[in-house]
């Protein structure tokens, strides 16, 4: 459920274009967002996951290589760097969410 009441809906015809002013000013405050910053936001969100397990991958299979046993460092290393990835996409989410709140209440006072 929503943290946010939802606003009573205008009572006269004043109240209402003012309401929808108030909407236009503060979408063009907060810039154009179209598709593709939309896209971009999803890419790099995408490389914050991918680049660590990669990385952890390959350093999993020179370790193997180098360092072979019973246990495999690939997979081992493979899975760390996934959750390490997932970790660092989730912090960087949860701070834009954090400035959009924050900007939304700025607009509100």
């Amino acid at each position: 459920m929503s943290d946010k009441i939802p606003s009573p809906p205008p009572k006269t015809l004043s109240e209402a274009i003012e309401s929808q002013t108030e909407r236009k000013l503060r979408s063009q405050r907060r810039g154009d967002r179209s598709l593709w910053f939309g896209f971009g936001m999803f890419g790099l969100i995408g490389w914050a996951v991918a680049v660590p397990t990669l990385i952890g991958a390959l350093l999993g299979m020179w370790l193997d290589k180098h360092y072979g046993g019973t246990r495999s460092w690939t997979l081992a290393l493979l899975v760390a760097g996934l959750v390490l990835g997932c970790a660092q996409a989730w912090h960087w989410i949860s701070e834009e969410e954090k400035k959009i709140r924050k900007e939304e209440r700025n607009d509100d006072e």
